[in-house]
Parts: C-alpha cells; sequence; structure tokens
C-alpha cells in the first residue's frame, strides 16, 4: 500500500500532462532503474480535450518503459502494464495507483528471480480519455504498439493490463479480453487463479483500458480488474477504497502466470 499511498497522497491527482504526472513518472522510473531494468522515457503528444468535466490543454505525457537486462527482442517475451495517469479530479488510488503497485512489485520479483519469458514492465502515460471513443483514450499504449518493430510485436506472446484491481468485490478478480484476440492468455490467469484458490469473473467485452490497443494488433491479451466502485474517477478516490488483501491476490496470480 506504500505506493498507493504515494501516488494518491503525496502526489494526488496526475493528469497526463501535468507536473504531477513527471514527478510520478520519475519516481517509478527510479525505482524500475534501481531493480536493474534498463529504463527510458517514450513521449507521448496528448490532444486538448475533456477530462471527466475538467477542459484540458493539449501538451505531453509520457511511458516508463523498463526492459530486463539482455533483452533480445527476437525472442519470445511479455509485456505487464499498468496506466499512471488519472483524471483531472482523481488522487487515483484505485484508478490506478493499485495497479502500478503490483506492477512495480512484481517488476522487483521479475529482477530478483525468474521468469518462463523475458517481462517488459511498462507504466503508461495518457491512458485517460479527453472525449470519446478510442481515438481520445490510450494514447500511451496506442503509441508503444505502434512504434514496436514487426518483429518486436511478432515475437510478444502475451500483454497484460493491471487496471483497478484493488477494489475488493467478494475476493473475486476480473480478468477479461475485449473480444478480438485469443482467450489463451486470459484463460491461462484464471487457470493459475483456480490453482491458488482464487475465484475470478471471465469477460469478453472489455475494452476500456490499455490491453485493447495490443488487441486490435492481434497480440494475445488480459485486463485483470475493472470492479466498479463508487468513489471511481472522483476526489474520493483514496486509499482507502483499495483492499490490500486483493493486491496480494492479483499480485500472487500475475507472478505465478510470470513464473510459467
Amino acid at each position: 500500500m506504500a505506493t498507493v499511498r504515494h501516488l494518491a497522497v503525496d502526489i494526488g491527482p496526475r493528469l497526463a500532462t501535468s507536473p504531477e504526472f513527471d514527478r510520478a513518472a520519475d519516481w517509478v522510473q527510479r525505482r524500475l532503474a534501481g531493480y536493474g531494468f534498463d529504463t527510458r522515457r517514450q513521449t507521448v503528444r496528448v490532444p486538448a480535450g475533456d477530462s471527466w468535466g475538467v477542459p484540458v490543454d493539449a501538451g505531453t505525457s509520457a511511458n516508463v518503459i523498463a526492459t530486463p537486462p539482455g533483452f533480445d527482442p527476437a525472442e519470445p517475451w511479455r509485456l505487464v502494464g499498468a496506466h499512471l495517469d488519472t483524471v483531472a479530479v482523481a488522487p487515483g488510488a484505485e484508478d490506478n495507483g493499485s495497479g502500478i503497485a503490483v506492477l512495480l512489485e512484481l517488476a522487483r520479483l521479475a529482477a530478483a528471480g525468474d521468469t518462463s519469458l523475458p517481462t517488459v514492465f511498462v507504466a503508461f502515460g495518457a491512458e485517460e480519455p479527453v472525449g470519446s471513443g478510442d481515438a481520445l483514450h490510450h494514447f500511451g499504449s496506442r503509441l508503444h504498439v505502434d512504434r514496436l518493430p514487426a518483429e518486436q510485436l511478432n515475437t510478444l506472446r502475451a500483454m497484460v493490463s493491471l487496471d483497478r484491481i484493488g477494489v475488493s468485490d467478494a475476493e473475486i478478480v476480473p480478468v477479461c479480453t475485449g473480444g478480438l484476440s485469443s482467450l489463451r492468455v486470459r484463460d491461462d490467469l484464471i487457470s493459475v487463479a483456480r490453482r491458488l484458490g482464487f475465484e475470478t469473473l471471465p469477460c469478453t467485452d472489455n475494452t476500456t483500458s490499455d490491453h485493447w490497443s495490443y488487441e486490435q494488433r492481434g497480440v494475445a491479451v488480459a485486463r485483470v480488474g475493472s470492479t466498479p466502485y463508487s468513489a471511481y474517477h472522483s476526489p474520493w478516490d483514496v486509499p482507502d477504497v483499495v483492499a490490500p488483501d486483493q493486491l496480494g491476490r492479483v499480485g500472487r496470480i500475475m507472478w505465478a502466470w510470470l513464473r510459467g
């Protein structure tokens, strides 16, 4: 929960084009570099629009990309992502401090232990919409997948988006796709959860997180998270809405899956 508190309380709302987002991105990049990853920032352009009722100017955001040492893009690999930005009015404890918290813990474990495939971790900028429709949403992940060389896109075996994973609804973990790609990744995660004794809620109609950018390019994907909660996109999205036990469930599922 320390990551959730730092992002939501110490930094607060992290509009993608704001100084607060830059501060959060610097902090996440330092953490990932400290684990031994090769890190870089990818500039993301964001148009003017409306952030959940607040007019916003055009500007730039960034993806924070962490690649394991010795990474060979010609060999099979996985990507785990979580968006770092929030809408203008929300501290974003659940949306999406929760996803970043688990991403950082998975990166720490991956740096210290074996995973079945090399894993790249990305903290996405500008996931939140500035209007309606795909063209005004998921700017960071769309840029990232669009900039992948064809060879590296072809070797990407799975992408998982961790988005709003900390709200506990009867201890159930949602695991979804958008309905375009193979269900392989979703079903693998469900199988891992079942083996660990956790209940999941599968779906194939979720297009509202960064997995959708990759799914539209033919990558096998899953989104973990999306349980509804009353503080969504509001000033009340504070650490108290996040259940530490639910973060633990998701973390255990993801780490078991990465270990293979």
